[in-house]
């Protein structure tokens, strides 16, 4: 009698409900921490001084800053010692701008991995952003040692910057999946990405004080989401004559809540396609 070989069996599975997929999130949790290692491993492999390159770029940036705005400009400094002032308003945005940058090649950097394996894709940009926090945190030693040089001890809302963290992370995230799938489209984004991040520096209260701009346009000014975010972070830190502006602020945090939610959608609606794209 003739052994039978049988076909290898065929297993169909269906399309992942939005019950499974966050729920798979946490499933695959490992994978996000090894892609989060290994982005902050490959970030500063083979270079002469590591991660201290996390310290010299803002570090450099809030001193050009304050040759500029603080000493030749002459602009006022809100009671506080200028770099402090600056370096306040760095932190935010300097994790805004990397997550941005680190989430829209997230997935193209990954295509090997993404055409050939399910998990949530969701892990790749998310991990993007927690090596972008992880430089945030330690460029945040900058901030430390300049209150200790200038003596400067913060008031009671540094309790509260928490908060302000939270809703940076969460401008990161909006924005970063957005150009994450929209990269993974039109890879024109990999060069807009820069410019945006560039122009976004400029245009946001990184090197003064938004209480410069006139009270009429303040609160179309806080259409960049960022100027909220920096403003809180600075009435946390900075105490003393720092106001927050709270109808700016409340529109910037509806737009950074806005972005956060559109993003996941956009996300989730071009993720099935992201295998055949990339």
């Amino acid at each position: 009698m003739k052994d039978t070989i049988s076909p290898p069996e065929l297993l169909i599975q269906a399309g992942r409900t939005e019950q499974q997929y966050w729920r798979d999130l946490w499933r695959y949790r490992e994978l996000f921490y090894f892609l989060a290692w290994r982005d902050i491993l490959v970030r500063y492999k083979q270079t002469a001084i590591g991660m201290a390159w996390a310290l010299i770029r803002p570090f450099l940036t809030m001193v050009v800053f304050t040759v500029v705005f603080g000493q030749l400009a002459k602009l006022p400094s809100q009671g506080v010692p200028y770099p402090i002032l600056v370096f306040s308003g760095m932190l935010p945005w300097q994790f805004f701008g990397n997550s941005l940058s680190e989430c829209s090649n997230s997935l193209i950097s990954n295509s090997n991995l993404i055409s050939k394996v399910y998990f949530p894709r969701l892990i790749v940009p998310t991990s993007a952003v927690v090596v972008s926090f992880v430089d945030f945190l330690i460029s945040g030693m900058i901030l430390l040692a300049l209150m200790a040089w200038y003596n400067f001890v913060p008031s009671w809302r540094i309790l509260t910057l928490p908060v302000f963290i939270s809703i940076a992370f969460a401008a990161s995230m909006g924005a970063g999946l957005w150009l994450a799938s929209l990269n993974v489209q039109y890879r024109d984004f990999r060069y807009i990405v820069p410019f945006i991040v560039q122009f976004g520096l400029y245009i946001s209260p990184v090197g003064f004080s938004s209480s410069l701009v006139p009270e009429k346009w303040r609160f179309i000014y806080s259409l960049n989401p960022m100027v909220g975010v920096i403003d809180g972070f600075r009435w946390a830190i900075l105490g003393g004559e720092s106001h927050l502006y709270l109808p700016g602020f409340l529109l910037s945090f509806a737009l950074v809540i806005s972005l956060l939610f559109s993003g996941i959608w956009y996300f989730r609606k071009m993720e099935k396609k992201f295998a055949d794209v990339i």
